[in-house]
């Protein structure tokens, strides 16, 4: 995976000078509270989950930092699982939800016990939870940026969409809508649910295909793209532009058909890795420093000119990451003030 490192040596070494990471947090216990695993982004999110935090505590920066996942991706579920972590006396619990507003009352119960939450990718809206957010939005609005550039008289698309119910869902399809109307030559004539996963993408787009008309693109949310691939070919029907995300098939198809047909595109997505910004900045706010309750990470673009690069970096079955370092946290928190 690539690794990125976002502030200099000398940054690093004035901000600790200045007390920014000078108490010792080596006795405390944090834990993720993840909703779901169904798809190549959220295992590749606890693969780094396990490797940042797995040296973490071999280095006694912290005393454990296991994740937990639900079984189903319920709210319900994932409260109980939240106040379970409560009773077991975690310090910290670092939160990719499952819903917005459906998991406040068991945020709000761990605040009062005095644990730290520190929310993610899917961020929560209670207050006193601390959030770390990609601007989904315009994840979604990027993706009509671009096809006006390529498609200027305009075109059909098919929208795949990701996990029903989530905000990330909800956000991204809100950034794709928002280009509509800033592009009205662009129309929407399909729309599916492919939960971020190539055999969900790949089934729910091969139903509709019967029932539309030509599709020019498909602007999607990750790990959709090869499904909706798969599909247009398997119904014998014109491969349109597919604006992928990130994943490792996707990139993969992206190169075999750029080299093919000289086929272009774009790929969108946030970086798995972010599960490691939320850790870091959990252990920044047990140490004592003053962390800002909104922080927004830029999500991850690959173009035609850098496909080959972030191919090469990325794990096959994987996605393309970046994994934080304390310092990079320091670097985002700062820049949240």
């Amino acid at each position: 995976m690539l690794k990125k490192s976002l502030i200099s040596v000398a940054a690093v070494s004035a901000i600790f000078m200045a007390g920014a990471a000078s108490a010792d947090t080596a006795d405390k216990r944090i834990a993720l509270s993840n909703n779901y695993a169904g798809n190549s982004w959220r295992q590749a999110m606890l693969k780094s989950w396990d490797k940042v935090t797995g040296k973490a505590v071999a280095d006694g920066i912290v005393k454990e930092a296991p994740a937990f996942t639900t079984a189903e991706n319920q709210a319900t579920e994932q409260a109980a699982q939240i106040q379970n972590l409560i009773l077991q006396g975690y310090d910290a619990i670092v939160l990719n939800a499952a819903s917005p507003t459906a998991l406040n009352g068991a945020v709000k119960e761990a605040c009062s016990a005095g644990v730290t939450v520190v929310s993610f990718d899917g961020v929560v809206t209670e207050p006193c939870a601390w959030r770390i957010a990609v601007d989904f939005a315009k994840m979604g609005e990027v993706q009509l940026d671009y096809l006006a550039k390529r498609m200027a008289g305009g075109a059909n698309l098919l929208e795949i969409r990701g996990l029903a119910g989530v905000f990330v869902d909800d956000e991204i399809h809100k950034g794709i809508v928002a280009g509509v109307a800033k592009y009205p030559q662009f129309k929407i004539v399909g729309s599916v649910h492919g939960d971020w996963a190539q055999t969900v993408a790949q089934k729910n787009v091969a139903g509709i295909l019967p029932s539309l008309p030509k599709v020019d693109a498909v602007v999607t949310q990750g790990g959709d793209g090869y499904g909706a691939a798969q599909a247009f070919k398997a119904a014998n029907r014109p491969t349109p532009l597919i604006v992928m995300g990130n994943r490792h098939d996707e990139l993969t198809w992206w190169k075999q058909q750029k080299d093919a047909n000289k086929y272009e595109t774009m790929s969108v997505s946030i970086a798995p890795g972010v599960s490691t910004l939320a850790f870091w900045v959990a252990q920044q706010i047990l140490d004592g420093k003053p962390v800002p309750k909104d922080m927004i990470v830029p999500f991850l673009r690959i173009d035609q000119e850098n496909l080959e690069q972030n191919l090469a970096n990325t794990e096959p079955g994987g996605v393309a990451n970046v994994e934080y370092l304390q310092a990079d946290a320091l670097k985002v928190i700062a820049s949240a003030k």
